[in-house]
């Protein structure tokens, strides 16, 4: 559980990109959770993020966690074929980047609405998911 991407799992535009990461991440580096899930709930504090708070995807890679455009960067880095060089926008201040992630995030159910429980993965995703 090296590189973990935790997301909100009732949230129709996050599991559309989770999805969209599943299909682009081939060798399987990434490994995936629900920020309501119980291993978000008991690790997140470590971070000192309240599990409580849902308002960002949070990537955990070599014991840092990385929160909001920098996750989601991080995230694409790790993605097989030219997604990787979304990275490339680490260079854009992170207060410019979270400005306009938060836009997103702020409308995301306005949008691309809400599912009543999270996500289930399939049996072929099943082992990449925490719980």
């Amino acid at each position: 559980m090296n590189r973990l991407v935790l997301f909100d799992g009732v949230c129709n535009f996050c599991n559309f990109w989770i999805q969209f990461a599943l299909k682009r991440d081939k060798k399987g580096k990434l490994t995936f959770g629900s920020l309501q899930g119980e291993t978000a709930q008991r690790i997140l504090p470590q971070y000192n993020i309240d599990p409580l708070v849902i308002t960002s995807v949070i990537f955990i890679e070599d014991g840092i966690a990385y929160r909001e455009s920098t996750a989601a960067l991080k995230v694409c880095r790790h993605l097989d074929g030219g997604w990787k060089l979304l990275y490339a926008l680490i260079v854009i201040p992170a207060f410019i980047r979270d400005g306009i992630y938060k836009w997103i995030g702020k409308n995301r159910y306005k949008w691309f609405g809400k599912q009543e429980s999270c996500m289930l993965p399939t049996p072929d995703q099943r082992q990449r998911f925490v719980d």
